[in-house]
């Protein structure tokens, strides 16, 4: 099991290009099951759930070349079975999504219920209701979600009473094959949904409101195969960002729009930190900063800041001047990574949902830690290039499972970073 070897002291300069988002990837790919024949997709970053994702594919039927480092075409045929089965979908959540495509273009699909990250309850019964009010009859069978239709979906306004970006997704492709409009209400507005959208508009859907809380979409009999690239991820823009502020670094992120992660450049502004965007070019500057003073955060859906880049701002925090209050809305279990902070000489104090964090200007320590989770990971990363040492995290395996090449991009920061065995 492959650990990550960190040691401190470097300041972070250069620039660095952000992959393509896993967030937007793995739906994108499911949507494919949508139209028969071949697609075409770019800057699909390589990650280990992209290739779960293209397993589970495969088992449904479909076939896939890479064309080259970051593009692939995936040849969609009905497939034998329409079974995702536990095997393939326990690896991660996302899986879940191949619901709606099978249920919307076959009228019936069996899909294992799904694992991933254990960050805390993630339950799918937004997902079941939305394709209920579609008109799908639903059953949980021994592990499984049984799921089938008479004839087509139909299309129905659906509210979620919570706002969900898997259920957004599921409900979006799925009703893009349904009878009539479905109007999704309280749907996500994450940038990544809109990333769908607009692969299922080039396939021929017609969507309108993506981005926004209400979304209409008017039905179409069939889809046809298209092209699409995949939009930068904007989580690892945020996380090389802090890279290169916590270490006192000067750093250019390319590729991301700032408007994607606009919440967390604005509260390290708030924090003492310089930064330089640009409206017309998707570049975000860092300049090094001596210090940094300690501000609140509350995590909550976009345009607000990213439960995904709640660990990595705690390790900045970690090193801060004065105290900050980290307050996690989204996940109940997503504080995991604050023992292992502590470990490192962190002061945090959590509680329930809520973590205090005093800031230790003269730095960590370096010690042994454990990643817990993808984000968690990233997190300890970002502490041990300025915990004094050398930071051994294990479990590693968590970070590729939404970091292409992490420890490569910062070694051409300068970082002193390597994977070990």
């Amino acid at each position: 099991m492959d650990k990550m070897i960190v040691k401190s002291g470097k300041q972070l300069f250069g620039e660095v290009t952000v992959s393509g988002a896993k967030n937007a990837a793995l739906p994108i790919l499911f949507s494919t099951l949508l139209a028969d024949g071949k697609h075409f997709l770019k800057n699909v970053p390589r990650l280990k759930d992209i290739d779960s994702t293209l397993e589970l594919l495969k088992s449904l039927g479909c076939e896939y070349e890479w064309i080259d480092s970051n593009s692939l075409t995936i040849t969609v045929h009905k497939p034998k079975s329409l079974e995702a089965h536990y095997d393939l979908v326990r690896k991660m959540r996302a899986s879940f999504l191949c619901l709606g495509p099978l249920l919307a273009k076959y009228g019936e699909a069996v899909v294992s219920l799904p694992g991933g990250c254990a960050i805390g309850a993630r339950p799918i019964n937004l997902h079941l209701d939305a394709m209920k009010g579609l008109g799908a009859e639903i059953t949980l069978e021994e592990g499984y979600a049984k799921a089938k239709i008479n004839g087509r979906l139909k299309g129905s306004t659906f509210l979620f009473e919570t706002s969900t970006v898997g259920g957004t997704e599921n409900i979006l492709m799925a009703a893009s094959l349904a009878e009539g409009e479905t109007i999704i209400e309280n749907a996500a507005k994450e940038p990544e949904v809109v990333d769908l959208a607009n692969y299922l508009i080039a396939m021929g859907a017609k969507i309108t409101g993506h981005g926004t809380s209400i979304i209409k979409v008017q039905g179409v009999e069939y889809l046809k195969p298209s092209e699409h690239s995949i939009m930068a991820d904007r989580i690892e823009a945020g996380t090389l960002l802090i890279a290169g502020a916590i270490t006192g670094g000067e750093v250019i992120v390319k590729g991301c729009s700032y408007s994607n992660y606009e919440s967390l450049i604005l509260k390290m502004q708030e924090s003492g930190f310089k930064i330089d965007f640009s409206h017309s070019e998707p570049i975000v500057k860092v300049y090094p900063a001596k210090s940094w003073k300690g501000v609140d955060i509350t995590t909550a859906p976009h345009p607000l800041f990213p439960t995904d880049l709640q660990a990595q701002f705690m390790s900045l925090m970690a090193v801060a001047e004065g105290t900050s209050v980290i307050t996690e809305t989204v996940f109940e279990n997503r504080f995991m990574h604050v023992q292992e902070l502590v470990r490192l000489g962190a002061d945090i104090t959590p509680k329930s949902r809520v973590a205090v964090v005093r800031g230790k200007v003269n730095g960590l320590t370096a010690a042994p830690v454990m990643a817990t989770d993808l984000r968690a990971s990233a997190c300890l990363v970002l502490a041990g290039l300025v915990a004094e040492g050398e930071t051994v995290v294990s479990r590693i395996y968590h970070l590729d499972r939404g970091y292409e090449n992490l420890e490569g991009k910062l070694q051409t920061l300068g970082a002193q970073i390597k994977r070990a065995p």
